[in-house]
């Protein structure tokens, strides 16, 4: 059932109601990105229990089923941060022209985003993770790339570019009729089928070794993802119940697929493609659509008004955790897999909650500190 509603966009400047859900909803996807990047220490490369590089190994089968749970699961994480910018975001508010829309934006997040790739590219010095000539190479080359220890960062780029693209779709997204937007998204889904067809059937539609703009280009990739969270906000009129029952069922069957699609192709004691054995994690595939809808559907049944203090102290801090989490992830990989040796079971979420608490007091700290939004955001 749809319904035609006001493009009050909560973007305009003078907008400064909390969506309460969407407090919720970016700590939990900022925790899911955490749990990502725990779980990639138990499929290193060669076993060593490095983060994930071209190859990954698995040393078990107990690796294998919590690798595949855990990290399977939470692969809707930085779909669910495209979301939530977008439902706040877009349409653009009339009352701010293109100019305006980048400086609030970009000022926002482009400063820390600079701090923390130098950061990355210095202090791993201190405690012997980086030599000085991988310094000065990560260093030199900010302006083209994330630092080699900060892989995380690169999520920045495509937000930055969503940033830039959100004034120029928000008049067709004014102006769109709902029939239009559902047009738009089956084409996207369609894309999103793309990485299982090329395995398959190899180049499709117009993609050659000379040609990579297939058919389906321009309406591939995330801003699919903010084209949903607007229909979804402005075109939606799905009850409660509704919701709850459409994001159950979503969720369940993205999160099956996700997970199975790892979990049957990471054969333990065997050294894998790594791009190969994820093709079902990349961000824009059909069950990660699926997936990540369906749990944005579950958030918004939450109907508070208003978040405890703790929540929205969280949400406001996330984009800072984000940032500084990898700092703190190795500290509890030694600890957590390495003195303590739990199960994968254990260990993974023990790595995840210790790296995010550290991480939310590290930034808290922070906070404190005059001018510190040029750091944390």
């Amino acid at each position: 059932m749809l319904q035609p509603t006001s493009h009050t966009s909560e973007s305009a400047p003078e907008s400064r109601k909390r969506v309460v859900f969407l407090d919720y909803l970016r700590i939990f996807a900022c925790f899911l990105v955490i749990v990502v990047h725990a779980s990639e220490n138990f499929y290193g490369a060669a076993g060593a229990g490095e983060m994930a590089g071209p190859q990954s190994f698995l040393a078990n089968e107990s690796d294998r089923l919590w690798v595949s749970l855990y990290d399977g699961f939470s692969r809707m994480s930085v779909p669910l941060f495209i979301m939530i910018s977008a439902y706040l975001l877009v349409p653009v508010g009339a009352g701010q022209s293109m100019g305006q829309f980048y400086r609030r934006r970009f000022k926002r997040v482009v400063p820390p985003f600079v701090v923390f790739m130098v950061l990355y590219s210095t202090l791993p010095v201190l405690w012997g993770q980086l030599d000085t000539a991988a310094m000065w190479r990560d260093l030199s080359r900010i302006p083209l790339n994330f630092p080699s220890l900060a892989g995380h960062l690169w999520f920045m780029y495509p937000l930055l570019s969503l940033y830039l693209f959100m004034p120029i779709i928000s008049p067709w997204l004014e102006r769109a009729s709902a029939r239009g937007e559902r047009f738009f998204l089956l084409l996207f889904l369609l894309s999103t089928c793309m990485p299982y067809l090329h395995r398959w059937f190899g180049e499709l539609w117009g993609e050659c070794f000379w040609n990579e703009y297939h058919l389906l280009w321009y309406f591939s990739g995330y801003l699919g993802y903010l084209v949903l969270a607007h229909y979804i906000r402005f075109r939606l009129a799905w009850g409660r119940r509704t919701r709850l029952a459409a994001g159950t069922a979503m969720t369940l069957a993205g999160a099956a697929a996700t997970i199975w699609s790892f979990y049957v192709q990471a054969v333990p004691g065997v050294i894998h493609s790594t791009p190969e054995i994820e093709l079902g994690w990349a961000m824009c595939t059909i069950n990660c659509v699926v997936l990540t809808a369906g749990m944005f559907l579950l958030f918004s049944c939450i109907r508070r008004t208003k978040a405890p203090a703790l929540v929205t102290a969280l949400s406001k801090l996330s984009f800072g955790v984000y940032l500084v989490h990898i700092f703190w992830l190795g500290v509890w990989v030694v600890l957590f897999k390495g003195t303590l040796a739990l199960p994968t079971w254990a260990a993974i979420p023990a790595i995840a909650v210790a790296t995010f608490l550290s991480s939310y007091a590290t930034v808290k700290l922070v906070s404190c500190i005059p001018g510190s939004k040029w750091v944390i955001g």
